[in-house]
C-alpha cells in the first residue's frame, strides 16, 4: 500500500476479511507468512463491530475517546486520571466530528449508531495515523452517517494517509478506492485499477476467484 491511496477489498463475507483486518493490528497470531510495515507506522483501526470491538457502552464519550491514550499524559498523571483534560478533550471532539451529543459525560449507549462510529473516528483519526484499517466502516449506518464517514477518510487520504477499506458492499469499494483486491476464500486472487474494473469482472472473482473469460 501506498501514502494518499485507498486500497479496497472486495469478496463476499467470511473469505478472510476478518482474519486479515485482524492480523494487521495485532489482534491475530500470523501462522504463515509476514506483515511487514514501515517505521514509525501509525494505525488507526475502525472495527467492523462498534459495539463489542470499537466502544465499551457504559462508559462516557470522553473515556472512549482516550481508550488508547489513558495511561499517557496529559489525560494521566502520577497514575490519576485527569478528569478536567479528559473532558475538554471530549468536547473538541464532540463539536470537531459532529458527535450530536450534549455533553462528554453522556454514555455512548445512549447514542444513535452514526454517532457511536463518529466517537471512534475521532478516536482513532485524531491521532494522524499512516495506516487507516476501515472494516465495513458504513454497516448499518443510514445515508447521512455513511457520507460522513466516507468523507472523514476521503480526508485522511487527501492528507497521505494509506487506507485499506475492507466492505461486503462492492458499489462502496469501488466508489471509494484506488485499487481493489478481490479476496477469495483466504487469499488475494487479483489486484485491479478502481478506474477501469467492472462490476461483472470482481463480481466473478468474489464468487469464483477467476476472471472472466475474454472473447
Amino acid at each position: 500500500m501506498h501514502s494518499g491511496e485507498i486500497l479496497g477489498v472486495a469478496g463476499v463475507d467470511g473469505n478472510g476479511q476478518r482474519e486479515l483486518a485482524d492480523a494487521i493490528n495485532g489482534l491475530r497470531f500470523v501462522e504463515r507468512g509476514k506483515i511487514e510495515f514501515v517505521d514509525n507506522l501509525k494505525v488507526g483501526y475502525i472495527p467492523e463491530d462498534r459495539q463489542k470491538m470499537g466502544l465499551i457502552m457504559n462508559f462516557s464519550i470522553a473515556r472512549n475517546l482516550i481508550l488508547k491514550l489513558f495511561k499517557f499524559l496529559p489525560f494521566c498523571r502520577y497514575g490519576f486520571l485527569q478528569s478536567e483534560v479528559i473532558n475538554n478533550h471530549g468536547k473538541n471532539a464532540i463539536e470537531k466530528f459532529d458527535i450530536r451529543a450534549s455533553h462528554p459525560q453522556l454514555k455512548v449507549n445512549q447514542l444513535s449508531g452514526g454517532n457511536q462510529q463518529k466517537i471512534i473516528l475521532a478516536r482513532e483519526l485524531s491521532g494522524k495515523p499512516t495506516l487507516i484499517v476501515a472494516m465495513q466502516p458504513t454497516r448499518g449506518l443510514d445515508i447521512g452517517a455513511t457520507e460522513y464517514v466516507q468523507q472523514a477518510l476521503l480526508a485522511q487520504k487527501q492528507q497521505g494517509a494509506a487506507i485499506l477499506y475492507i466492505s461486503t458492499e462492492l458499489e462502496e469499494v469501488m466508489a471509494m478506492s484506488d485499487r481493489i483486491a478481490i479476496i477469495y476464500e483466504g487469499k488475494f486472487v487479483d489486484i485491479l485499477d478502481a478506474a477501469t474494473a467492472t462490476v461483472e469482472e470482481v463480481g466473478l472473482l468474489m464468487t469464483s476467484g477467476k476472471k472472466p473469460l475474454i472473447p
